[in-house]
């Protein structure tokens, strides 16, 4: 079993490259940053703080594609995740050109992972209407995926509209990047995964046993195998107990949580969580 790492890394946190070198010196297979373009004041829902975030790092969160670049640029290894990007919220062109352009650099290293959102009022300032976001980010990423994978991409729906095009770098991996969809177990999710995806992304992986059996329908009922569905619990704060029954459910990968704060904090999260890399990890792919 594969294990990796997130952080939510911020302008006050240990940089991107120092966390994703010793990442990978750890042996980690995956270092995932997650997105918030902006926390709006007006915001009539709080942060959906877990454990190990905290609402000042909603407020200075880093672009995510900015600092796995920098990551890409001091690992060899490591893959490099997005946990979760906001995709209604992207214009689909320029997204699937960034994408592209760091899986193409990176050596196809790239996990794109991709969420609807849940704070109305940041989805309102990108002006997109939340009850449409989750139809919104199912044409952006559709898009992105013919302009992954097509010499001449073109794509047509409600909310996109792209005549015939030519755009390069195409990334490595074909005929897309990994894709993974963060969220709560139920019908809409597996339907996204089941549609366009790779696998799921559930924070945390609390009730993953009872949900398996749900996705593993909904990919069958797309004409695709249940087995080509990878599940990777996401944020999960790890114990051995934990991390066992992920094993035995047969769960290929978990993404461990590491709270953002100096390199020194960060650090011995890391050296804590590379025991159960010992343990129970696995970086064969």
């Amino acid at each position: 079993m594969r294990l990796g790492i997130t952080a939510f890394l911020t302008d006050r946190a240990m940089a991107p490259a120092d966390l994703a070198r010793a990442a990978e010196d750890r042996g980690f297979h995956s270092l995932f940053f997650p997105e918030h373009t902006h926390l709006p004041v007006r915001a009539d829902t709080p942060p959906a703080l877990v454990e190990g975030v905290h609402l000042d790092d909603y407020r200075r969160s880093l672009d995510p594609f900015v600092a796995l670049a920098m990551a890409a640029a001091v690992t060899e290894r490591i893959r490099l995740g997005t946990g979760v990007v906001l995709v209604a919220q992207h214009d689909p062109i320029v997204l699937a050109k960034q994408v592209a352009t760091l899986d193409h650099l990176s050596g196809g290293r790239v996990v794109f992972g991709m969420g609807f959102g849940w704070n109305r009022a940041e989805a309102e300032d990108h002006g997109v209407e939340f009850g449409t976001r989750r139809a919104v980010a199912r044409e952006h990423v559709l898009c992105m995926q013919a302009l992954w994978s097509e010499e001449q991409a073109e794509f047509h729906g409600d909310h996109v509209s792209l005549d015939r095009c030519w755009s390069w770098p195409k990334p490595v991996q074909q005929p897309r990047v990994n894709t993974l969809v963060g969220g709560g177990a139920g019908p809409s999710v597996f339907a996204a995964i089941a549609e366009y995806a790779d696998g799921w992304m559930p924070i945390g992986g609390a009730g993953l046993a009872a949900a398996l059996p749900e996705l593993r329908h909904a990919v069958e009922a797309r004409g695709r195998d249940p087995e080509t569905i990878g599940v990777v619990p996401f944020g999960t704060v790890p114990t051995d107990r934990k991390l066992a029954h992920y094993q035995e459910l047969g769960v290929a990968e978990v993404v461990l949580r590491v709270p953002s704060g100096s390199a020194e904090e960060m650090l011995s999260v890391l050296d804590d969580h590379a025991a159960f890399v010992e343990q129970f990890g696995s970086d064969g792919d």
